[in-house]
């Protein structure tokens, strides 16, 4: 007779005396935690640094028109043509996205806060050395600006956005979120604007401590930032980046390669009036206050941009695409009104409601390509590709923007109509088709979860007809 004290004895087959020990009460293997669906004290110090990281990344380029209408183009690399100066912002768009397929990788393999790492120190230290610089040396500030700041930028763009989905699980609540962190870029873009443009104008002070100083502000903010931002979901095990079964996938995927190509296509002209529209207020006799102001006045309104559509899809449980549709048109529509724009009060208007669309834009994709990914795990990845294909529409947009300006003869005026025309048509050509599927809500570890019910048409790329 035996007594059992929450354990039961099991004999081999070969000997009776092989005994194995089993816990009736072992527990299962741990699951994985979930995104909360509101949002813990942690997942908004999250959002918080993650909104401090667009500040300082792509808000700082968005300051580049300063450098290249009110300084590189008068006074620093005078001799060197506008298309050849915007190769140097459209690099720094470019590498923003290019490495995003890798650095998605490296985020769904655990390596967040080592990039993010990685990424402040090389932004900081390409600032500064941007600083030294000399004039007329094109190749430098280029190395500097063009390389060094777009690929630290590229370390640390997506991963950023990227995390808002580990804390929050309902897709209109992470939509939310993501929009407030994409407002960060916009506020930058207020910020670094009027900072450089007063201290590029000081007698004392001049280009070198003007960017010291907006250097001093970006490596105050990204320490700030890599202390508040902390994962949640564990690592996906390590694999190669692309496996046969994954890019299977994505191949079959026709939502997800539709909502690639028009994106290619609209940010072709989409960065346009970010780097010529100060140029174009100076060459339509703006007043010179207003002109120091208008890429603030562009970035004002797209921090409202970022935020308010992103709302309303929350509280009128509308798609994502429902919103993108009319951020798409209505950009499109602005860039064809600068042919009529051509007094203080119309370049203002236009700057102020093309910076509103813009900015809904840019803080939707997230959340779209966020719907279209069925599986966290592969969130980076997805997103990586995505934004690497998008890179290389903005590494040629603006330079081809920028030759179509070049009049035909020298000393002539420069022409307009030809650059607006192909940033608008671009913009045009850049909607999906409204032929895609609706997709599930996307689970971060399905094999854990129950069956999902019928995808909602709220969280699809577009709703029901």
């Amino acid at each position: 007779m035996s007594t059992s004290y929450g354990t039961h004895t099991t004999l081999s087959d070969n000997s009776r005396s092989d005994l194995i020990e089993k816990h009736d009460d072992e527990p299962p293997p741990p699951v994985p935690p979930l995104p909360l669906q509101g949002g813990s004290r942690s997942a908004w110090l999250t959002v918080a640094g993650a909104w401090m990281v667009q500040f300082s990344t792509f808000g700082y380029l968005n300051a580049f028109g300063v450098y290249q209408v009110d300084y590189y183009t008068r006074i620093f690399l005078s001799h060197v043509s506008p298309s050849n100066i915007s190769w140097i912002g459209s690099v720094q768009l470019f590498l923003m996205y290019a490495p995003a397929v890798f650095v998605g990788s490296a985020f769904d393999a655990g390596y967040f806060h080592y990039v993010q790492i990685a990424g402040s120190l090389l932004l900081v230290v390409s600032i500064f050395m941007l600083s030294l610089v000399q004039p007329n040396a094109y190749y430098q500030v280029f190395l500097a600006q063009g390389l060094g700041i777009g690929l630290s930028v590229g370390l640390l763009f997506l991963p950023s956005l990227s995390i808002v989905a580990h804390h929050f699980s309902l897709p209109r609540r992470r939509a939310l979120a993501t929009g407030i962190v994409v407002s960060g870029a916009s506020a930058g873009g207020i910020v670094f604007p009027i900072l450089l443009n007063h201290l590029f104008a000081h007698p004392r002070l001049g280009f070198a401590t003007g960017v010291r100083v907006s250097g001093a502000v970006v490596a105050a903010l990204l320490l700030l930032a890599n202390c508040a931002m902390r994962t949640r979901l564990p690592p996906k095990h390590r694999r190669a980046i692309f496996t046969r079964e994954g890019l299977t996938r994505i191949a079959h995927d026709g939502a997800y390669l539709w909502s690639i190509a028009g994106a290619f296509c609209t940010n072709l002209g989409l960065f346009v009036p970010f780097f010529y529209l100060q140029l174009f207020s100076a060459d339509h006799d703006v007043a010179p206050a207003i002109t120091t102001y208008i890429l603030a006045i562009l970035n004002g309104g797209s921090t409202l941009g970022r935020i308010l559509p992103l709302a309303l899809a929350d509280a009128l449980s509308v798609g994502v695409y429902t919103m993108l549709l009319p951020a798409i048109l209505t950009s499109a529509a602005l860039v064809f009104a600068l042919f009529g724009a051509t007094s203080t009060g119309g370049v203002v208007t236009v700057a102020a409601l093309f910076g509103f669309s813009s900015g809904a834009y840019v803080s939707l994709i997230p959340p779209l390509l966020g719907a279209l990914c069925t599986d966290l795990s592969e969130l980076g990845l997805r997103m990586g590709l995505a934004f690497s294909l998008v890179g290389t529409s903005m590494l040629v947009g603006t330079p081809i923007f920028g030759a179509l300006l070049v009049p035909p003869r020298p000393g002539r005026a420069l022409v307009w109509w030809k650059a607006l025309v192909f940033a608008g048509v671009r913009h045009l050509t850049g909607p999906p088709s409204r032929s895609l599927p609706c997709r599930p809500v996307l689970s971060p570890h399905p094999s854990h979860l129950p069956p999902s019910p019928p995808p909602s048409c709220s969280l699809s790329l577009h709703p029901d007809p």
